[in-house]
């Protein structure tokens, strides 16, 4: 019985996009395996999406309504708004996720 419905948008569907379009070049396999990988870690936050973690350089600063999940090296940010979350951003552990950020602000 789903809960919740998982939502993508389209931020976080071109983070994939840009993902997989960078993982091809070195393997069409790994890069379909990784998007399958990511595709499903957000599917299962359907259930409980509350469990996952709230992203702590949001919560230094105050800011409590956005949670993650981590996959691999990859950071998926998202946001519960009553029975919806919505998948926001999919980047690279090791990217500074203000700059990522800042930059997101900057271009609306």
């Amino acid at each position: 019985m789903r809960q919740f419905e998982v939502i993508w948008t389209k931020n976080a569907q071109f983070d994939l996009e840009l993902i997989i379009e960078y993982l091809k070049t070195d393997s069409l396999s790994a890069a379909k395996k990784i998007f399958f990988e990511i595709k499903k870690e957000c599917d299962e936050l359907y259930c409980f999406p509350q469990r996952k973690r709230i992203v702590p350089e949001l919560q230094q600063i105050g800011i409590l309504k956005y949670r993650e999940t981590i996959h691999k090296r990859w950071r998926i940010l998202y946001k519960i708004d009553n029975k919806k979350v919505y998948i926001l951003l999919v980047a690279d552990t090791s990217r500074n996720l203000e700059d990522i950020l800042f930059q997101r602000l900057i271009e609306k």
